[in-house]
C-alpha cells in the first residue's frame, strides 16, 4: 500500500483533506475496492425494501454508495458515481437515457464522502449526510433535472416541487438514517481491520439526544406520510394502473351494473368504460366515474375489443357514441353497489 497520510479531519475544508482524497486515485488497493463497490452498487440498483404505502421503499444501493464514499473519498466517489450510473442505465434501463441524471448520482456520492471520509464517524454525521441527500439532491437538484427530462425527452409538463416527492423524502429520511448508521456500525470495524479506514468506529453509537431527534423526525415523517397517503388516494385514480385484463374486467362489471340499475340498454348495444376510480385512504368505498357508450352497428363485430378500451381511446373511437355518464359507489371488499347515479 503506498505511503499516505492516515489523518482524520474534523471537516473537508482543508487542502490536506483534498490531497488525501486525490491520492486515493493512485492507490491500487482503493481502485480495486472502488471497482467492487461499483459492481455492488449496480447489482443493487433494482433491489428495494418495500414499505406499506404506495411508491414507498428503501433502495438498498445507497448502502454501497455510503460505504464506498466513506472509504475512498469524494474525488473517487464522483468518478465511481459516473461509472455506476452509466453501467446501471446500460444493464438495467428504466427509460430513455438522460445524461444530466448523472449529476444526481455524483452529488449523492460526494455528499456521503464529505461527511464520512477521513472522519470520526458519528450518528450525527450519518444523519446530516442523509438529510442533505434527501433535501438538496432528491428534491432541490433532482426537480429541475426531472422537469428538463419531461420537457425535452417525453414532451410533457412536470411540476418542479411535487408534494408527494417532498413528503416521501421527509418520511424516509429518519428511517434510512437509522438503518445506515447500524450498517456502518457493523462495517467500520471490519474496514478498519482491513486497513481501508483509519477510524475504529467507536463513536458510531446513538446517544439519547440523537435518538430523541430521530424520534421527533420520525413522528413528523409519519404524520407527513399519512398526509401523503390521503393526498395520493384523493388524487390518484386506481384505473390509471389497470392492466389490460383488469381494465376489461372492470369495464364489463360496470356495464353490467349500468344495465341492471337502469334497465335501459341491451348488452350487445352498449359499452361502459371506467374513466376514474377513487378510493379514500383507509376507506372501503370506491367511487367510479363510468362513460356509457352506444355501439354503432358497424363496430358490433369488435365489441369484445371495445370493452377493453381506456377512457381516451373510447372517446376517440368512431364507432362509439357517448350516451351517458354514470357514478357508481361500490364496496371494495364485497363489491356491493352502495349508490348509483346517471347523468344523460
Amino acid at each position: 500500500m503506498p505511503e499516505n497520510s492516515q489523518t482524520l479531519y474534523p471537516h473537508p475544508f482543508s487542502a490536506a483533506y483534498w490531497r488525501d482524497a486525490a491520492a486515493e486515485l493512485k492507490n491500487v488497493r482503493m481502485l480495486v475496492f472502488a471497482a467492487l463497490m461499483i459492481a455492488l452498487r449496480v447489482a443493487l440498483k433494482g433491489v428495494r425494501i418495500p414499505l406499506p404505502a404506495p411508491d414507498l421503499y428503501i433502495n438498498v444501493a445507497f448502502f454501497a454508495n455510503a460505504f464506498g464514499a466513506m472509504v475512498f473519498g469524494p474525488v473517487m466517489a464522483a468518478l465511481a458515481a459516473c461509472v455506476s450510473d452509466t453501467l446501471g442505465c446500460l444493464l438495467f434501463p428504466t427509460g430513455a437515457y438522460f445524461f444530466p441524471f448523472i449529476f444526481v448520482e455524483i452529488a449523492g456520492s460526494v455528499i456521503f464522502a464529505l461527511f464520512l471520509y477521513r472522519a470520526e464517524v458519528t450518528p450525527t454525521r450519518v444523519i446530516l449526510s442523509r438529510f442533505c441527500i434527501c433535501f438538496f439532491v432528491n428534491i432541490v437538484l433532482n426537480a429541475p433535472i426531472m422537469w428538463w427530462y419531461y420537457k425535452l425527452v417525453l414532451g410533457k409538463s412536470y411540476v418542479l416541487f411535487q408534494l408527494p416527492q417532498i413528503l416521501k423524502n421527509l418520511f424516509l429520511f429518519p428511517l434510512e438514517s437509522v438503518v445506515l448508521t447500524l450498517f456502518l456500525e457493523a462495517m467500520i470495524p471490519v474496514a478498519y481491520r482491513l486497513g481501508l479506514v483509519y477510524d475504529m468506529g467507536q463513536r458510531v453509537k446513538f446517544q439519547k439526544r440523537q435518538i430523541a431527534a430521530l424520534a421527533a423526525l420520525f413522528l413528523v415523517g409519519t404524520v407527513s406520510v399519512f398526509a401523503y397517503l390521503g393526498y395520493y388516494y384523493d388524487t390518484t385514480s386506481l384505473s390509471a394502473s389497470y392492466t389490460p385484463e383488469e381494465r376489461y374486467t372492470a369495464n364489463c362489471r360496470m356495464d353490467g351494473i349500468v344495465r341492471q340499475e337502469t334497465g335501459k340498454w341491451e348488452a350487445e348495444s352498449t359499452v361502459s368504460i371506467v374513466e376514474s376510480a377513487y378510493k379514500r385512504f383507509l376507506g372501503r368505498e370506491v367511487t367510479y366515474t363510468v362513460g356509457v357508450y352506444t355501439v354503432d352497428e358497424g363496430a358490433l363485430d369488435e365489441l369484445e375489443n371495445l370493452r377493453g378500451l381506456s377512457k381516451s381511446k373510447a372517446a376517440a373511437h368512431e364507432g362509439l357514441i357517448r350516451a351517458a355518464t354514470a357514478t357508481v359507489v361500490a364496496d371494495s371488499r364485497t363489491g356491493e353497489v352502495l349508490s348509483f347515479a346517471l347523468d344523460e
